[in-house]
């Protein structure tokens, strides 16, 4: 059974930074490609980045670019994204994904 525990979130200042985990287990992670995804109150779900099965490769939606760095590490089954220089408009729920599957999130909220 895929399970995918997202950690790491809280309540930050326009600015700040924090650094968010996922815990992946019940399938071979360094075999699939994984995403970050969020849903901000009242919206639908939106794709925030997705990194390759080696780490190499990282794609980001163009409002995260040069803010957000995904990254993981294969040996401990965890997928991290880092939130840096953080806007009121980043606060949402942020899931880790593989394919259809995600966790039940963390709750990111942005406020001064």
């Amino acid at each position: 059974e895929v399970q995918l525990v997202e950690s790491g979130g809280g309540l930050v200042q326009p600015g700040g930074s924090l650094r968010l985990s996922c815990a992946a287990s019940g399938f071979t992670f360094s075999n699939y490609c994984m995403k970050w995804l969020r849903q901000a109150p009242g919206k639908g779900l939106e794709w925030v980045s997705i990194i390759s099965k080696g780490g190499d490769r990282t794609y980001y939606a163009d409002s995260m670019k040069g803010r957000f760095t995904i990254s993981r590490d294969n040996a401990k089954n965890t997928l991290y994204l880092q939130l840096n220089s953080l806007k009121t408009d980043d606060t949402a729920l942020y899931y880790c994904a593989k394919g259809s599957d995600r966790g039940q999130g963390t709750q990111v909220t942005v406020s001064s």
